[in-house]
């Protein structure tokens, strides 16, 4: 039982060391699945680069029925572009072989793979530069690359996949127009390298071309792949920093008509008159069928380097919807010597079908598939125009160099031999690359493994012969100050529809000075309405978004986009109002001049010597003192006349109704006089008089210099009651010096209509009592209606309420008091008589 347990456990041990070893074997041993794909051209060399360009740009799938082995796929359509870079490629090695300073013993070789544009072409070509097109049996797979170095794709999505594949082997994938900012990652490329900036920079540049010209209210379309997506994303971010709004953002794939179809409804119902168009030259083509088809003008294209220099997109009818167009381009540079090299040297070298000698069993050569290549045999006028060709010719020389410092090459010594070089050297090579070639560029790769980012700036003119070209109007250099990058020469620069004139593109247009814009709501923020500035309140500048407050005494104009002094109001001279107040207090003061002079010249008469002269002219005096300093209050206040208006008022106005109340004193007393034993006039005789008016008017003297010396009134700018405009008036300084004058002037004249009014029942001949007691009314009335005025009175309003109320109290005095005396003087003379005055004759009364 034991040996035969232990004889199982031998069976067991050599079943499983069997079948290890054969799955190792099968394991290391190499066999190509399906027919090899051979490169389009190759040389053997020491040093092997391999390139994938689209030579052709249509693939021919077969039928599938699945009954026999599928036929090769065909391609067809030349693609010029990607064939010059090509051949540029095979150019620039055979410069470097024929080179004494640059690997001088060293041989470069190159593999080129046409991938057709198509992506499963191109995985294809990938593959078999990786692994080689032919293995001798029992080969085995020692994990090492064929090639150093891989230059292409000339599309970013085409250049992910391959930079993905070719990725973990370490293998150098260096492009010369792949662009998309995607392929700045190095965690995930990390052995990618391009000698074109990203689209990091061309995005944003459009974003600085487009606010630099005033739009900001643009379309947006993009090719949906990364190359579109990414590149977009980037210009819409920075469009929303610089203020700039997008209506749309719509996207497209070349092999999606129906959508392309709901990308044109879109751009027809936009408004805005600015597309930026993120498209490859295949999406472009087809945006540019259907606007043809549509009929869709009038739009200004800014375009991308991958199109807008685009001969494929150069037909009779396009410059009617692409002329005018702007955008950015790779530097045009002419490589010396590549414009002879391919019309003889290249045919003669490089072209399998032109070689005299060649292994056809090793490459089964079909001749037939070159045949669509030979018309451009002897075409070069292209050349010139070609942007691309040049970056393929730095990348050849990255490698090459990168390649000298790792074989440590001497130019009189040579290279070292037996040195094996891996790819992953290679890629930390190009790292540290940093050298210029002969048309005088410097090539180096930054942290991104980019290239600095310089461009064209081109514009879609239309010669006189009815030809398309493509001006340079302008460059962009981002290596330099923000200020400098952009250098623009617009006089050169045609626009869409032939016209010399900027087109405007914005959905609200500019806010002018004096306004601010106001989002509509729902709206982006380039959609706005102006609303006026507040009254106080500038903006003085284009499209501002807050009105200023003008500060202290500043005030906003008419146009409300300048802060300008406030107007100073005051009552001024030359004022209507002021020329209607001052002529009537000329007038009263004239008046009573002529009353004085008629009183004097009948000074010797009974009207004018009843009730004590001395106070009829000393009353006159004051009147026209009253009438007179109601000038003051007119003009500019300063600190004289705030002071003087005041007390001149106050001490003239005392003087006139100590007059008054004097008079009224003398009245009572000369009929107490009257009385038996009476000996009342002596007690109030015109001494007493006179001493009665000056004490009286001494007190408010004594009050207005009070006034004066503690808180006199002063010129004062009022801001307060007017936000427009400032009132310049008098301050009171002293509210209680105010009022002390005013309730001084309300005490006498109160007195006086008390006195008046108890003399209202004596005789009428000889009463002058009844005028007193009604020009006190006046006068009472008059100032107290002052009162409610002047307080809502505004500004020089207030001064006019109180000029009035000093004319009209002054008019109620001289017309009640004197106007009666004066028309018996000039018209009832007969009445001017002591035997009338003293009653014995009995009249009518006045």
């Amino acid at each position: 039982m034991k040996i035969l347990s232990f004889f199982v456990m031998l069976l067991f041990l050599y079943t499983f060391l069997l079948f290890h070893y054969l799955q190792t074997k099968v394991n290391t041993l190499c066999r190509m699945m399906g027919d090899p794909k051979h490169p389009l051209l190759s040389k053997e060399g020491d040093v092997t680069i391999g390139g994938i360009f689209a030579v052709h740009s249509k693939l021919t799938l077969s039928s599938f029925e699945f009954r026999e082995k599928p036929q090769p796929l065909s391609c067809s359509s030349v693609n010029l572009r990607d064939f010059r870079m090509a051949q540029i490629m095979i150019f620039a090695i055979e410069e470097i072989n024929r080179s004494e300073s640059l690997l001088p013993n060293v041989s470069i070789g190159y593999q080129i793979y046409d991938n057709c544009g198509s992506r499963l072409f191109s995985m294809n070509s990938t593959m078999a530069l990786m692994n080689g097109h032919e293995f001798a049996v029992e080969d085995r797979c020692n994990g090492q690359s064929l090639i150093h170095a891989i230059i292409g794709e000339s599309e970013s999505s085409a250049t992910v996949i391959l930079s993905r594949t070719t990725g973990s082997f370490k293998i150098p994938v260096i492009s010369q127009s792949a662009t998309c900012d995607c392929l700045s990652n190095r965690k995930d490329y990390s052995s990618f390298f391009r000698t074109i900036a990203s689209d990091y920079h061309q995005s944003r540049a459009l974003a600085y071309m487009v606010k630099l010209f005033g739009w900001y209210w643009v379309g947006a379309v993009n090719t949906d792949n990364d190359y579109g997506n990414y590149g977009m994303n980037i210009f819409i971010n920075t469009a929303q920093e610089e203020g700039i709004c997008v209506e749309y953002s719509v996207k497209f794939y070349r092999t999606e008509p129906e959508k392309l179809k709901k990308v044109v409804d879109i751009i027809k119902q936009g408004t805005a008159k600015v597309i930026v168009a993120f498209l490859t030259s295949f999406e472009m083509n087809n945006l540019l069928e259907q606007l043809s088809i549509q009929n869709i003008t009038g739009l200004q294209m800014i375009g991308v380097e991958a199109w807008i220099t685009a001969n494929s997109l150069i037909t009779p009818k396009s410059f009617k919807f692409l002329g005018g167009s702007l955008g950015f381009a790779v530097r045009k540079i002419n490589v010396e010597g590549f414009s002879d090299y391919v019309m003889k040297e290249f045919w003669d070298t490089a072209f399998p079908c032109s070689q005299t000698e060649r292994n056809s069993s090793q490459y089964a050569l079909n001749c037939s598939e070159y045949q669509d290549l030979l018309p451009v045999k002897n075409y070069n006028e292209d050349v010139p125009e070609q942007r691309y060709a040049s970056n393929v010719y730095k990348a050849v020389y990255a490698v090459a160099h990168s390649v000298h410092s790792l074989l440590k090459c001497r130019e009189q010594e040579g290279c070292e031999k037996g040195l094996t070089i891996q790819p992953q050297q290679v890629v930390e090579a190009l790292k540290k690359t940093n050298f210029t070639v002969k048309f005088g560029d410097r090539v180096w790769f930054d942290s991104t493994g980019g290239a600095v980012a310089q461009y064209e700036i081109v514009n879609w003119q239309q010669d006189s012969d009815g030809s398309i070209q493509f001006n340079t109007v302008g460059y962009y250099d981002a290596s330099l100050p923000p200020d400098q990058r952009f250098v623009l020469n617009t006089e050169n620069i045609i626009w869409v529809g032939g016209q010399l004139q900027k087109p405007r593109s914005v959905c609200s247009e500019s806010c002018p000075p004096g306004t601010r814009k106001a989002t509509q709501k729902g709206r982006p923020v380039c959609c706005y309405d102006c609303i006026p500035c507040a009254e106080g309140e500038i903006s003085n500048e284009t499209d501002s978004n807050n009105c200023r407050q003008c500060q202290g005494e500043y005030w906003s104009n008419a146009e409300k986009n300048e802060c300008v002094l406030k107007a100073v109001e005051f009552l001024s001279f030359t004022e209507v109002m002021s020329i209607v107040l001052a002529f009537f207090s000329l007038f009263g003061a004239g008046l009573t001049v002529l009353v004085a002079i008629l009183f004097y010249i009948k000074k010797d008469t009974p009207i004018v010597k009843a009730n004590n002269s001395e106070l009829s002219f000393l009353l006159l005096f004051s009147l026209t003192l009253c009438f007179l300093c109601s000038l003051t209050f007119i003009g500019r206040p300063t600190e004289l006349s705030c002071m003087l208006r005041h007390t001149a008022f106050g001490i003239t106005f005392v003087l006139c109704i100590s007059c008054v109340l004097g008079k009224t004193i003398v009245v009572l007393m000369a009929f107490k006089a009257t009385l038996p034993g009476s000996n009342v006039m002596k007690l109030f005789g015109p001494a007493q008089q006179r001493l009665s008016v000056f004490a009286f008017t001494l007190i408010q003297v004594l009050i207005c210099v009070l006034w004066i010396t503690i808180s006199p009134p002063f010129p004062h700018r009022n801001t307060k009651y007017y936000q427009e405009k400032i009132i310049l008036e008098c301050h009171l300084g002293s509210i209680i010096g105010f009022s002390a004058v005013l309730g001084y002037i309300g005490l006498l004249a109160v007195l006086c209509f008390v006195l008046a009014f108890l003399a209202r029942t004596l005789p009428d001949n000889f009463n002058e009592a009844k005028f007193i007691t009604f020009s006190i009314l006046i006068f009472c009335a008059v100032w107290i209606t002052f009162i409610p005025a002047y307080v809502s009175s505004p500004g020089k309003f207030t001064v006019a309420v109180e000029i009035f109320a000093i004319v009209a109290s002054s008019f109620g005095l001289l017309l009640c008091i004197f106007a009666p005396k004066c028309l018996i003087i000039l018209f009832k003379p007969e009445q001017n008589t002591k035997q009338h005055m003293m009653g014995k004759v009995p009249t009518k009364s006045i």
